[in-house]
C-alpha cells in the first residue's frame, strides 16, 4: 500500500487521520516537532490499530531536515499537512512566528514534492480564509475576503502558493479541505485534543474546567447578532473529518480530481452558538458548567457554518456524529487523560 507522510501527525486531527488511514492499509510516516503535541499519542495510535507508524521528530522549518527527510522517504505517494500554528488570538499578537511557521514549512515541502514524479497533497486548510462571510451557509463559491486574522491569512496565502504550484507543475494534484470547527476525540478514549499549555479552542477548555484543571470558562462576548448573542461555528466531530481526509487523498490518489487543485468545505452544515455547546457538554456529561461572559475577543468573526453539498456529492463524504457524540467523545478523553 503506498507510503502517505502526515505532518503534524500526533496532533489532534492529525493523529486521528492516522488511525484512519492505517484502518484503510496505508502505509504512514509522522513528522511533527512536538511543540503542541506529546509522544505519548504515538501510543494511543498503536493501541488503536495495532500497528505503530514510522515516526520522524522534525522541525519543518528546518530546510535542511526537510530535505533529508524526502531522501530517506523517497517513495512518499501523498502528504496530508497539519502543521502549523492554528490559535487565532495567539497570531494576532505574535504574527511573524505564523507566517513563519505555516508559510515557510509549506513552501519547503512543496519544492521537495516537485522533485518526485507525482505527488498528491492534501492541505489542511480553514473556513477562516472566508473572512466574515456575507451569506450563511458558506459555499466553496464565497469570496475569499480580508482575513480577519494572520492566522487566516496564512491559509489564504497558503492556498494560493498551492495554486500557483499546481498551475505550472501537473506532477503535483492538491485538495485544500477548508474545515469549521473540528470537536470530540476517538471513541475509544485512546486520542482525543490535548493542547500544551492553556486551551486555545473552546472544547478543551470547556472539559479542562468541568474536570478542575480550569476554574472558569470565558464566554467572549454574548452581544453579536445572534440568537443567544454569542458566536456561532460549525462544529464538525473530529473522527468524520479525518475520515474526509482519507476520502480526499484517495480521489487523487486515483485521479479522480476534476482539476489540479480543488477546494471542499467540510462541516456539517449546522451552526451552534458558544452557549449550545456548553448546554450539550452539560447534558451528556451531566456537569454544571462555571463560565462567565467577558468581553469580545480580536479576531472573532460572528458566524460560521458550512454548505456541504460539494463535499458530500463530489467526494461521496457526509458528517456522521453530532454535537452530542462530539461532547460525550471529548469528556471521555478529558477523564481518561487526567487518570494517566
Amino acid at each position: 500500500m503506498d507510503k502517505i507522510l502526515v505532518t503534524g501527525g500526533l496532533g489532534f486531527i492529525g493523529s486521528h487521520t492516522v488511525v484512519e488511514l492505517q484502518n484503510e492499509g496505508y502505509e504512514v510516516v509522522i513528522i511533527d516537532d512536538l511543540s503542541n503535541s506529546s509522544i505519548k499519542v504515538l501510543e494511543g495510535i498503536t493501541a488503536i490499530t495495532g500497528k505503530k507508524p514510522i515516526f520522524e521528530k522534525l522541525d519543518l522549518k528546518e530546510k535542511s531536515g526537510v530535505e533529508a527527510f524526502f531522501k530517506k522517504h523517497h517513495d512518499i505517494k501523498g502528504v496530508i499537512h497539519f502543521a502549523a500554528s492554528k490559535a487565532v488570538g495567539e497570531s494576532v499578537q505574535e504574527p511573524l512566528l505564523y507566517y513563519e511557521n505555516n508559510i515557510g514549512t509549506l513552501v519547503y515541502i512543496l519544492k521537495e514534492l516537485k522533485k518526485l514524479p507525482a505527488a498528491s497533497f492534501i492541505f489542511s486548510s480553514s473556513c477562516t480564509v472566508y473572512g466574515q462571510a456575507d451569506e450563511l451557509p458558506i459555499t466553496e463559491n464565497a469570496p475569499v475576503k480580508q482575513a480577519e486574522s494572520p492566522y487566516g491569512n496564512t491559509k489564504q496565502i497558503g492556498e494560493e502558493i498551492i495554486s500557483d504550484t499546481c498551475k505550472v507543475t501537473p506532477s503535483i494534484k492538491a485538495i485544500a479541505l477548508r474545515y469549521f470547527n473540528p470537536v470530540g476525540a476517538h471513541e475509544s478514549g485512546k486520542i482525543g485534543e490535548l493542547p500544551i499549555g492553556v486551551p486555545q479552542n473552546l472544547v478543551p477548555f470547556i472539559t479542562q474546567t468541568a474536570i478542575g484543571i480550569r476554574e472558569q470558562l470565558s464566554v467572549f462576548g454574548n452581544d453579536y447578532p445572534t440568537p443567544d448573542g454569542t458566536c456561532i461555528r460549525d462544529y464538525i466531530h473530529v473522527v468524520d473529518l479525518a475520515k474526509a481526509h482519507v476520502v480526499a487523498l484517495k480521489r487523487l490518489l486515483e485521479n479522480k480530481n476534476k482539476s489540479n487543485f480543488e477546494t471542499f468545505n467540510l462541516g456539517t452544515g449546522t451552526g451552534s452558538s458558544v452557549l449550545e455547546v456548553i448546554h450539550s457538554f452539560e447534558r451528556v456529561s451531566g456537569e454544571k458548567l462555571n463560565y462567565k461572559i467577558v468581553g469580545r475577543r480580536e479576531g472573532d468573526i460572528i458566524s460560521a457554518y458550512a454548505e456541504t453539498s460539494k463535499a458530500n456529492k463530489e467526494l461521496g463524504w457526509k458528517s456522521g456524529l453530532n454535537l452530542d457524540d462530539a461532547m460525550r467523545s471529548a469528556w471521555k478523553w478529558e477523564q481518561i487523560v487526567r487518570k494517566k
